[in-house]
């Protein structure tokens, strides 16, 4: 049992902020995906997709998830928006869906004070239809991936990170 909880949902919903927080209220470390991916590439994950494109990208989220799935245990796990396209998911954690809204989602990231930096970061949010677009083909496939759903629209990060808590604890009840 890894005992990890892996946090997916759409870029921009507050997965690295949460786990962050998720990790500090439970004693666990937590860990960024894409910060994972540099670290196995040496590179960062705009030179990824603007020197090798999205199918490289999409590569390493698989060697990131096998790597999670046979060395990380009892870790918050933050996931980039497509990394639930990885096959072995379930077996790296418990899967946790964070889902917003697109313009929700984007109001978050353009008000945020370092939205520059926030939006540059994130080659797919270039083109905010196709953005939009591939929020709409993923919502089901996150639900399908997901053993919780968590709504952050206009919560605070102390509640969503209090509601997966509680998701957690009732899952550990009937173990």
């Amino acid at each position: 049992m890894t005992n990890n909880i892996v946090l997916i949902g759409f870029m921009g919903v507050g997965k690295g902020r949460t786990a962050r927080l998720l990790a500090e209220k439970t004693g666990r470390f937590a860990v960024d995906c894409d910060d994972l991916i540099e670290s196995f590439s040496n590179s960062k994950v705009k030179k990824i997709f603007a020197r090798f494109g999205e199918p490289r990208f999409r590569e390493l989220e698989r060697e990131v998830a096998v790597w999670l799935e046979t060395s990380v245990r009892n870790t918050i796990i933050s996931t980039g928006g497509g990394f639930l396209q990885v096959p072995n998911l379930s077996a790296i954690g418990t899967v946790v869906y964070l889902h917003s809204g697109f313009d929700e989602i984007i109001k978050e990231i353009t008000e945020h004070p370092n939205a520059r930096k926030k939006v540059k970061k994130r080659p797919l949010l270039q083109d905010l239809d196709r953005a939009r677009e591939l929020l709409v083909t993923r919502i089901p496939l996150y639900r399908e991936a997901a053993d919780h759903e968590v709504s952050v629209a206009g919560k605070s990060i102390e509640k969503i990170v209090q509601k997966i808590q509680k998701h957690i604890k009732k899952e550990q009840a009937k173990k």
